[in-house]
């Protein structure tokens, strides 16, 4: 993997900071996008990494990451995007604002949406590359408490299912990883619903782990799908 570079959002903490960390470990050139500078100049120190600050859900300053991307790791397109920025919440049907609702929807799947057209049209181009989204297994599995979040995951599913048409036979691969649930800072304080133990959860390590043999597959590879659970 060594000499690769790649861009991985939400990279600040939980799953994107794992990932940035095994990928930066493995010898990969990064950016590291997230929204709070704190947090992401920290992952930056630590990993060697190229810090980005974004909102995923600018339009604006997403467009602006490819070519910031460009400019500081020189390359006209990454070689891999691992889009892990998200935001989860949990509470009763009746219970979930029109806020929160749209929230979830902004960062989940419009979120992911502008990360990838950023980035693909500069992939499509050089013909090669993975394009690495971050669902779950609530984008298949229905869990009280869970409208919003469902609704957002689902819908990714469906993005990435008409990316994955669109980019068949071009060079660029694309990959929905499922993983159960994950212990990150989103569950602090959540409540309301189905709410597994924390110890019987997935680390962001593990997931970091699937997402780095992932990008270590050949380039003709097609993996559409990776599901990940916790082994008994």
């Amino acid at each position: 993997m060594s000499g690769r570079t790649g861009i991985v959002t939400g990279a600040s903490s939980g799953i994107g900071r794992a990932v940035a960390e095994a990928l930066a470990g493995a010898g990969d050139r990064l950016a590291v996008v997230a929204r709070g500078a704190a947090g992401l100049d920290t992952v930056a120190r630590t990993t060697g990494a190229v810090p980005l600050s974004a909102d995923v859900t600018d339009p604006d300053a997403v467009a602006a990451l490819a070519d910031r991307f460009g400019v500081a790791l020189g390359a006209a397109a990454p070689d891999y995007v691992v889009h892990c920025a998200g935001n989860f919440s949990l509470a009763p049907f009746a219970e979930t604002s029109p806020r929160d609702f749209r929230a979830m929807l902004e960062t989940n799947l419009l979120g992911s949406f502008l990360v990838i057209r950023a980035f693909l049209p500069g992939m499509l181009a050089a013909g090669r590359g993975r394009m690495v989204l971050m669902g779950s297994v609530a984008g298949r599995r229905a869990f009280r408490g869970n409208a919003a979040y469902a609704a957002s995951k689902y819908g990714l599913r469906g993005l990435f299912e008409v990316l994955a048409l669109e980019t068949a036979d071009t060079g660029v691969e694309c990959t929905l990883v499922e993983p159960a649930a994950t212990a990150t800072p989103l569950w602090d304080g959540v409540g309301g619903g189905d709410v597994p133990d924390r110890d019987a959860m997935l680390a962001p390590a593990d997931v970091a782990e699937a997402v780095s043999w992932l990008l270590g597959r050949p380039a003709h590879v097609r993996i559409p799908y990776l599901p990940i659970a916790r082994s008994a």
